[in-house]
């Protein structure tokens, strides 16, 4: 019979995935579990096993091209009593339609509504029922124009999103403007995701940033001194970790920065753990890795971390679980030269520290000015969750701990 294998629902948000490779060929024979293709989902680059054993009927889709959960990622022949062939389902079939496996295994289903992922994104944004929605879309499906009409919304017919445009389209699409010769390049891949991050970031969120410096003399001397301990043990020391470890600190006394928003229940979620993204600079574009459980960790076992994930975020080699589950966020873009920004929120976090160029000032210390070397802060804050104030005194925190860097180590579990 043939057996039709469609991208799982995977959880946390993920509706689709973008084919890197494809580990078969059309009639070749698979084991079960065998890696079948690369998919990136989410900027990470994970390897399908298959569900079943068989031979490869059809690929589902080519290189390069992105598959939604719930389309067909390749057919198999197995063996077994003989079935119709694959072909579209009625939506009372597809609702019945088998377990799907994961990249991690069974996962569970529900009976649920035939939707686009992006009606069901929609449906969450808009408060709509789809379950009280009549489909239009192909086999019933609900779409984004039918949740709208349900909504009482009047939208402008949306254009269609870049994956929707065909490859045929691409190469029909005009090569110049009125100006000139243009190039285009396809919205794919990393670059995909960080748009669609920083969307849901921006259209979810009230953001304010405020902006601090901080005296960090004593700790740039730290470093120095350290940074031979650290070489011998094979770690590059930056100042990284002890940003980290003077956040992790603050947040521990300032709770709410430590948070983030339940959209669906209306409540603000206080998180007990410490997982602090840092976001990465790749050839292919941003990634925000993920360190998990910072107060248990030290500042060299935090270099190491750092250094262990940099190197996989650059070669494309890091997991999905490596870039989920930050509670807090540093984005250090001094290390670029800059010096003030205004980041944007990862999301579902609350906040993110922005960090600057470490340069030489003249400072008023002890009632003279003298030359310190400061570090220009910006912190993003959502303005649902904490205030003005509540940021002004968190920031003044952590500005504590960078200008005293021995309460980081003596505050240490």
């Amino acid at each position: 019979m043939l057996y039709e294998f469609k991208l799982p629902d995977l959880g946390e948000g993920i509706t689709e995935g973008e084919v890197v490779s494809w580990k078969v060929k059309e009639g070749m024979e698979v084991e079960e579990h065998q890696v079948v293709m690369e998919i990136e989902t989410d900027k990470a680059i994970v390897e399908v096993p298959s569900p079943k054993k068989g031979k490869v009927v059809r690929l589902g889709k080519p290189v390069g091209e992105v598959v939604k959960v719930g389309e067909t990622l390749l057919v198999i022949e197995v063996e077994g009593a003989a079935e119709a062939p694959v072909e579209k389902k009625a939506v009372e079939e597809e609702r019945a339609r088998p377990p799907s496996y994961s990249v991690v295994g069974t996962m569970p289903e529900k009976e649920e509504v035939l939707a686009s992922p992006k009606a069901r994104a929609l449906a969450r944004e808009l408060k709509v029922d789809l379950s009280k929605v009549s489909g239009t879309g192909p086999g019933g499906m609900v779409t984004e124009n039918d949740v709208r009409g349900a909504a009482g919304a009047r939208w402008p017919e949306a254009p269609p999103a870049p994956e929707e445009i065909t490859a045929e389209a691409r190469k029909e699409a005009p090569k110049t403007d009125k100006y000139g010769a243009v190039e285009r390049i396809p919205i794919k891949g990393v670059r995909r995701s960080i748009a669609k991050n920083l969307l849901a970031s921006q259209r979810t969120a009230a953001f304010v940033t405020g902006m601090d410096e901080a005296d960090v003399t004593e700790l740039w001397d730290l470093r120095v001194r350290e940074r031979r301990v650290a070489r011998e043990q094979g770690v590059h020391l930056t100042f990284l970790p002890f940003f980290m470890k003077a956040v992790q600190h603050a947040l521990a006394a300032h709770p709410a920065f430590n948070a983030s928003v339940d959209e669906e229940r209306n409540e603000i979620i206080l998180k007990k753990y410490y997982n602090i993204g840092v976001a990465v600079m790749t050839p292919d574009g941003l990634m925000v890795s993920v360190v998990k459980n910072v107060e248990k960790k030290t500042i060299l076992e935090i270099a190491v971390e750092l250094q262990e994930l940099s190197k996989k975020a650059r070669e494309r080699k890091i997991t999905l679980e490596e870039l989920k589950g930050s509670s807090f966020t540093i984005s250090n873009y001094g290390s670029f030269g800059a010096v003030y920004a205004t980041p944007i929120i990862n999301y579902p976090d609350i906040a993110i520290l922005g960090t600057g160029k470490i340069a030489e000032k003249p400072w008023v210390k002890d009632g003279s000015i003298v030359i310190r070397r400061i570090l220009p802060l910006s912190l993003t804050f959502d303005h649902r969750v904490v205030d003005g104030a509540d940021a002004a005194i968190f920031m003044s925190k952590i500005v504590k701990y960078l200008e005293d860097p021995a309460r980081i180590f003596i505050e240490s579990a």
